[in-house]
């Protein structure tokens, strides 16, 4: 799944490196997928955030080592790629309330390490239109699109007009058929990843593997 999801981006966050297209993309595919390709391949479950003062990066890993420990990895389902408003991601098929709520705790759980968001920042979310409630999420947790608002999605394009959207939609659509190995989605960790100044790409920084607790081993019939 990650290695699909990277060749459509041509990035690989792990790596930190490019990587080829994946087969039969045309000269026009580097500006369909620029805008994700900066992230990676991956799917938020908590949104990009700087610092709080007083919190170090080696914090923020040693309680992403513990949260992820304590928590169970999850079977997802079954992937289909959807297009989603004017972009294009792979979604689970069929709601997932697990997903979901992985998502919910580490909004919350990790919240304490994230530094207010500037009035630029929050200039920048209010001019896409949100909801009353959407706007509270974002001035409590500086970040609109979550609990009832949050979808899980691992973004495959950018922003598409109706025409190009239909177009790649279809073409990977048909590339994702041909890799039935990746069509379940088992989440089974999480991890940092780190922007060293902005508009530069996102790199893994720390994997930490869920239910891993000598506390409270979990087993899985994956």
């Amino acid at each position: 799944l990650y290695r699909f999801g990277a060749s459509v981006l041509g990035y690989d966050c792990h790596s930190g490196c490019e990587r080829p297209y994946i087969d039969g993309a045309d000269t026009s595919w580097p500006a369909v997928t620029r805008e994700p390709r900066v992230y990676g391949f991956h799917a938020t479950l908590k949104a990009p955030f700087r610092l709080a003062e007083g919190s170090t990066l080696s914090d923020l890993e040693r309680a992403v080592e513990a949260f992820a420990a304590d928590h169970p990895a999850v079977l997802g389902g079954m992937l289909a790629v959807r297009a989603l408003g004017s972009f294009i991601a792979l979604v689970p098929a069929a709601a997932c309330t697990d997903i979901n709520r992985l998502a919910d705790e580490c909004v919350r759980k990790f919240d304490r390490f994230r530094a207010s968001m500037t009035q630029e920042d929050r200039a920048r979310r209010l001019a896409g239109g949100l909801s009353p409630r959407q706007i509270e999420h974002l001035d409590r947790w500086g970040y609109p699109y979550v609990f009832e608002d949050f979808r899980f999605h691992m973004t495959l394009t950018g922003s598409l007009a109706a025409p190009e959207g239909d177009r790649a939609l279809q073409f990977i659509c048909g590339k994702f058929e041909q890799v039935p190995q990746a069509h379940v989605l088992r989440l089974d960790r999480v991890v940092i990843a780190r922007q060293d100044r902005k508009s530069a790409p996102f790199i893994v920084i720390r994997e930490a593997l869920l239910g891993q607790s000598a506390i409270r081993p979990y087993a899985y019939s994956f």
